[in-house]
């Protein structure tokens, strides 16, 4: 199989260049802005995309496109700065290269961050979002295709995508911490265009609280492969149908890097007892 191929040929390479990786190592991916989060990273080894056998190479301004690997406040982490969008022209399966990836190198917990419009009028802007749900509307699953029996079934269960230990410990520490931290459902859409006012009216009837163009193909093949999976989006601009504002990739960048201390300050917080959450 060509696509199970390609992603040996990554790992092979990554672990040439950084050796195992312990059993308690958290990954997680930065989205748009938020690679501020990898400033943390301790002693960092950064491997660059393009030098990495079989990597995609993201094509966003605002996603550097490098592995790194070292740790926060003691806690063993992989980071993914930058991901791979379907509006770039990935498939879902090259959308999602770099989670299985993750899977072969033996990661356990992964922490997925994005960059978000907010469809809840009742949340704030700046604030992150913690994922308890997701809707995918993109008409795609990394899934589609042969299956690869040692990553996962064939027909995944889906009724917990977002682990529920780590939800609430997520809710734990930004009570601990004064964070306000919004709850709700996210919808992966195609992209690269923004939605309609009407587009927001029928996503909001849905039953989605924020929206954005990435993530749910990586939570479904990380929740395949058995990775437990956070996620906490940056809501980074709010979409009121009724009065509907531009919303430049600028100004979401913007918006991120501004946010990016509370994302950085809750997230550390939280991987420092996410090893006791997996016991």
């Amino acid at each position: 199989m060509e696509y199970h191929r390609k992603i040996q040929h990554s790992v092979a390479y990554i672990q040439e260049k950084l050796g195992k990786f312990q059993a308690d190592t958290v990954a997680f991916v930065t989205g748009t802005g938020l690679g501020g989060l990898t400033d943390a990273i301790e002693n960092p080894i950064l491997l660059p995309y393009e030098e990495i056998d079989e990597f995609p190479l993201s094509t966003v301004k605002s996603h550097a496109g490098q592995l790194i690997s070292g740790t926060i406040d003691e806690v063993p982490v992989l980071a993914l700065q930058g991901r791979f969008h379907l509006y770039e022209g990935f498939t879902a399966q090259e959308a999602t290269h770099n989670i299985r990836v993750l899977g072969e190198l033996g990661v356990k917990t992964l922490i997925l961050t994005n960059a978000v419009g907010a469809l809840n009028p009742s949340f704030e802007t700046g604030s992150p979002m913690l994922i308890e749900d997701h809707i995918n509307l993109t008409g795609h699953t990394p899934l589609r295709g042969e299956n690869v029996d040692a990553w996962g079934e064939r027909f995944p269960d889906m009724c917990a995508v977002y682990d529920p230990a780590l939800r609430q410990l997520a809710v734990n520490k930004a009570l601990e911490l004064g964070i306000r931290l919004e709850r709700g459902v996210f919808m992966q859409v195609m992209g690269p265009n923004m939605e309609t006012p009407a587009e927001t009216r029928m996503y909001r009837r849905m039953g989605a609280d924020a929206i954005g163009m990435s993530t749910c193909m990586e939570a479904i093949a990380a929740h395949h492969m058995g990775i437990r999976l956070l996620g906490i989006s940056c809501l980074t601009n709010k979409n009121l149908p009724d009065c509907m504002v531009d919303a430049p990739l600028d100004a979401v960048i913007a918006q991120a890097e501004k946010s990016s201390a509370t994302m950085t300050k809750l997230i550390r917080s939280i991987l420092k007892e996410i090893p006791q959450t997996a016991e």
